[in-house]
């Protein structure tokens, strides 16, 4: 197959939304029923995004293989509707380790390995092997970083002899900058973006498409000004200022005949869209007819971003529902010196979210409690689930030194444990469970009722389970096990029948949520949240 190539580059600052920018086309190109790739190239030198910290990055998304990537993949799956793979997120870490391997086989037979040819081929052939593995007729390829910075530069290499290698037609280059507004009358500037694409040349890349994210609409004679000094056409000079929902993007572009444009420089043939079911979600997001507010006890709130999936999983149900969810960000810390009640009566439904570590986890487990005592929706997830399973052991059971190992490893009652045989001590301890694992589902639940399904697979990012041993003293204290593993060896969900929505499941929904495809688990939580709040 002869793949088209769209690459999306950013510059003036960082964060100007090539994420978005770049799932929004594969959004376009696939209603126009091309088979698309979404991949994100990151100059940062960690392998993965699993050891980065939430607050530093924002969330970590775990594709169905296991990968640990980018935010931006989250982007690209609930805009696309694809799974995404390994391929999907490639950082300089793994480019530059796959090129030390080679060497060290002996593979370039003793030659000198150098950024270019060795790196910057290694990047191309990441490139085109993402492409080839989701068979895509057109694969659109984000790159991390701003131009000009000394990381990217590789990347910004490896896309320029990209074009050189398959072809004039065959490639497209879309690069996102930002207008500022300055003074007193929010006055417009062009000259960073001018001074972006000059540095963009000299690289050897001239932009065929500029997309201006500005606060203000722009002026033709400023479009004008931009196509001039770009060398860019009037046409292909498009704002992007401020809008209602991340969702309408797709719809923006549209309107202003983007997606068309591009393909016609790939050689494609002008096709219709199908954004029907797209844009009934997007008026919904726009004009609700009811909010239900979730009560989110985490410990990363301080950045947006670290639960992104979590909360817009959040949305995508209500908008199900012609209505949208608002999340009310509490920090569990906060919950340990100060009563949950304080904090959390004016929710219609809890939320307590994974998380790694001691920092934040009697909070978590404080929050479990109000749930279960004051009977409002909860929802568990990883963590969430395992603390919850806790509680109940804790403040049902009596088990008063009831624990996790990974809050205290010397915990008499060790509710939540590393799995018989998991524990790799060179590798941060128990091994992590990671990507799409099966969950058989027991009948007669509330999960069965969820699913409709006797066994499911979810995505998991765990390294500890609930400890089999404590299954009967749960049960007694009302929390059954409603999920295995097929073997029945790990504890995958468990729900507390005597409560009207009460679920913690190991594994993360959140994920596999779409805008206009919301997943079971949040369509059902959020039907609850609204039957509560009335």
């Amino acid at each position: 197959m002869n793949t088209k190539y769209v690459f999306v580059t950013g510059g003036v600052v960082s964060s100007v939304g090539k994420g978005t920018c770049a799932a929004s086309l594969g959004r376009l190109f696939k209603s126009r029923g091309l088979k698309v790739s979404v991949q994100k190239l990151d100059p940062y030198i960690n392998v993965d995004a699993g050891m980065l910290t939430p607050l530093q990055h924002g969330e970590i998304f775990i594709t169905d293989d296991g990968a640990q990537g980018d935010l931006d993949l989250g982007h690209y799956e609930r805009f696309v509707d694809v799974s995404t793979t390994k391929l999907s997120d490639i950082t300089s870490g793994i480019v530059y380790d796959n090129v030390i391997k080679k060497e060290r086989r002996g593979d370039f037979n003793g030659g000198t390995v150098q950024v270019i040819p060795h790196i910057t081929n290694e990047i191309i052939d990441i490139i085109r092997s993402n492409a080839e593995e989701q068979n895509a007729e057109i694969a659109v390829v984000e790159i991390g970083g701003t131009v000009g910075d000394m990381e990217q530069l590789p990347y910004i290499e490896a896309i320029r002899q990209f074009k050189k290698r398959v072809g004039e037609g065959n490639v497209v280059y879309v690069h996102l900058t930002l207008i500022p507004s300055v003074g007193p009358w929010n006055e417009l500037k062009t000259k960073p973006t001018q001074h972006s694409v000059i540095k963009l040349r000299e690289f050897g890349i001239q932009p065929d498409v500029l997309i201006c994210r500005c606060k203000n609409e722009m002026t033709d004679e400023m479009r004008e000004k931009i196509s001039l000094f770009c060398n860019v056409p009037v046409e292909a000079v498009i704002e992007s200022m401020v809008i209602p929902t991340v969702y309408e993007l797709p719809l923006v572009f549209e309107s202003k005949g983007l997606p068309d444009y591009i393909l016609g420089k790939l050689g494609f043939e002008k096709r219709e869209a199908d954004l029907e079911r797209w844009r009934k979600m997007v008026e919904v997001a726009k004009n609700p007819k009811d909010a239900c507010t979730i009560g989110v006890v985490g410990k990363y709130i301080e950045n947006g971003d670290a639960y992104i999936s979590l909360q817009e999983a959040c949305r995508a149900g209500a908008y199900e529902l012609g209505n949208t969810a608002k999340i009310k960000w509490i920090e569990a810390e906060t919950l340990e010196s100060e009563p949950a009640e304080k904090y959390l009566s004016d929710v219609d439904a809890i939320i307590v979210p994974s998380g790694f570590g001691e920092r934040g986890a009697e909070g978590k487990i404080a929050a479990a409690k109000y749930a279960r005592e004051n009977d409002i929706p909860f929802l568990g997830i990883s963590y969430g689930m395992q603390l919850a399973a806790v509680e109940t052991a804790r403040n049902v059971m009596g088990l008063s030194d009831a624990n996790s190992i990974e809050v205290d490893p010397d915990t008499q009652n060790p509710i939540v444990h590393a799995r018989p045989g998991a524990v790799d001590y060179d590798n941060y301890g128990p091994c992590m469970r990671l990507g799409s694992y099966p969950c058989k589902i027991v009948e007669g639940t509330l999960l069965s009722s969820i699913y409709n399904a006797p066994v499911v697979y979810e995505r998991h990012r765990n390294r500890y389970d609930i400890n089999n041993k404590y299954k009967e003293i749960l049960e007694k204290g009302g929390m059954i096990a409603c999920g295995f593993s097929p073997d029945d060896t790990i504890v995958e969900a468990v729900e507390r029948p005597g409560n009207d929505f009460f679920l913690g499941v190991s594994f993360h929904p959140e994920y596999k949520s779409r805008p206009d495809a919301p997943h079971p688990i949040f369509s059902a939580f959020i039907k609850k949240a609204f039957e509560h709040k009335k």
